[in-house]
């Protein structure tokens, strides 16, 4: 007897519905598996077997063939367990109410027992399941909040496959769907951070930078010290950054979903993400991909902060592969059957020593490196990508009287509200520019009409070009700057003090500074 059950395949962060064809025939031995599956999927057959004697009911002892549809696009992963399972149980006539197998997208992951494990990719798979008229989707209990954000879809969270057999034995009866009330999750936990910049004593100057940086979703790289507060500064970037917008949290989500790296039961992030790799990573690690195309990094720092500590120990090959997606806000994947694309809007903050002692420009210390070490530990990082790194701030250590002073430094939440007021202005002047939400995504082409200057900003910033020797790139990153300390600063126009404080933070251009 042949039956379809239907589920779902993940490819990129977008989700395509398969079809489980079984087919039980009279005559014949053996199972046969086609579609394209991958080896965990054709090892789901023993898992298959085992669950299914575990529940006393029979394994076929006559052929059956299982086709997973459109045989021409390669499945992946062991959440195609459950559906396989119920369909051989279908097929073989042991499961007697079939009515309502094609009105859900089932999926799971089986365990010896009959047990379900968690999946990847559940908010996909639910959006999908929606979009294509679905009546519901039943996928493991873990999964379920996931899920359960999609509107209009009615989902079922399971702990074994004995309740999905109960559930359509019994005419749909005998399980509770899922329900989250995923906004007000969303906004009561979207201001809960650990962390905060009242935190950090001194580095006002820094703390100044960093709310440029989040004010115009700049890129950003901090030089200093060993112990000077680079890492600690950083790691408070995403508490002064504008709250997710709900398309973005959903967007970020489900990236977090297809790499599995969202908890148990968890459902929309509702914090910017901060990703922090250990500086031994890999290319593929870093940008994505593998046999079955996975998000990497950056992906997974979509919306929020890629945090590079150490930047020079980073293995070059690393680094250079970031400098497109930087530039284009997605990384593209190619295979020779398929080519995925992955979101990367990220916020690149670096830090580094200045060389490989740490002391160099130190205020007190002495830096024992010897001559032209400075500038070979700098040259590990390339122009091209320097380049592409809006803000160059110097850290210097935090004086013992401040940091031993009682004086109490500015919330985060302060900050906050006025990098939203900056954001907003950002918002209403690139309404009209799809795809354009801050200073740092504007074009070249954009920045003659957005960064128009008067003659005494246009002769300080040629001054500056023509000393410090700045490339035509680095030009565009100092009036995107600019324009966003403007925006804090409620200017309509860009002013020749806007312009000055830009062109500080181009430290690492200056000539001589490695010298």
């Amino acid at each position: 007897m042949l039956v379809k059950i239907f589920g779902s395949a993940v490819y990129g962060v977008e989700a395509i519905c398969i079809t489980i064809e079984v087919n039980w025939m009279k005559t014949g031995i053996g199972t046969m598996l086609v579609g394209l599956p991958d080896n965990a999927i054709k090892e789901s057959l023993q898992r298959i077997e085992s669950t299914i004697k575990e529940l006393r009911f029979q394994v076929p002892r006559t052929k059956i063939v299982i086709n997973l549809a459109p045989a021409d696009i390669k499945k992946s992963g062991t959440a195609f367990d459950l559906p396989i399972a119920i369909g051989i149980l279908a097929a073989s006539d042991q499961l007697k109410n079939k009515t309502a197998l094609d009105k859900y997208i089932i999926m799971g992951e089986l365990s010896l027992d009959g047990n379900l494990s968690a999946i990847k990719g559940a908010l996909p798979i639910a959006i999908q399941a929606r979009n294509e008229n679905f009546k519901g989707l039943i996928l493991p209990k873990v999964n379920a909040k996931e899920a359960g954000i999609v509107n209009n879809l009615t989902v079922y969270g399971v702990d074994n496959i004995k309740e999905v057999i109960d559930f359509f034995e019994n005419g749909e009866k005998g399980l509770e769907p899922i329900e989250v009330n995923a906004r007000e999750e969303f906004y009561n936990s979207q201001y809960n951070y650990e962390i905060d910049f009242t935190d950090v004593k001194g580095q006002e100057n820094i703390k100044r930078a960093l709310e440029i940086t989040a004010a115009g979703g700049h890129n950003a790289i901090l030089i200093g010290p060993p112990g000077a507060g680079k890492t600690m500064l950083a790691k408070r970037l995403p508490t002064i950054l504008p709250p997710l917008s709900l398309h973005e949290a959903l967007e970020t989500t489900k990236i977090h979903s297809v790499a599995g790296k969202l908890p148990s039961n968890s459902t929309l992030i509702s914090k910017r993400p901060f990703r922090s790799p250990h500086h031994t990573i890999s290319d593929v690690a870093l940008v994505g991909g593998g046999g079955n195309p996975q998000p990497g990094e950056i992906s997974l720092a979509h919306n929020g902060v890629l945090f590079l500590d150490e930047l020079p120990e980073f293995k070059r090959t690393v680094l250079e592969v970031m400098r497109q997606p930087m530039e284009e806000r997605s990384v593209t994947i190619s295979r020779a059957k398929v080519a995925l694309d992955f979101p990367a809007s990220f916020m690149l903050v670096a830090s580094m020593n200045p060389c490989p002692c740490g002391y160099f420009n130190h205020p007190e210390k002495e830096c024992t490196c010897p001559p032209g070490a400075v500038q070979k530990y700098l040259n590990k990082i390339s122009g091209p990508l320097l380049d592409r790194i809006d803000l160059h701030v110097e850290v210097t250590p935090v004086p013992f009287n401040e940091l031993s002073g009682d004086r109490i430094s500015e919330e985060s939440i302060k900050i906050r509200i006025r990098v939203i007021e900056a954001r907003e202005i950002q918002t209403e002047r690139y309404k009209n520019y799809p795809g354009v939400y801050c200073n740092a995504q504007i074009s070249s082409k954009m920045l003659k009409e957005i960064c128009v200057l008067d003659t005494v900003s246009q002769n300080l910033i040629k001054t500056a070009m023509e000393k410090l020797n700045l490339s035509a790139r680095a030009y565009d990153r100092i009036l995107k700057v600019a324009r966003t300390i403007a925006d804090l600063s409620k200017s309509e126009n860009i002013k020749a003090e806007h312009i000055a404080e830009a062109i500080q933070y181009r430290s690492l251009d200056r000539e001589g500074w490695a010298a």
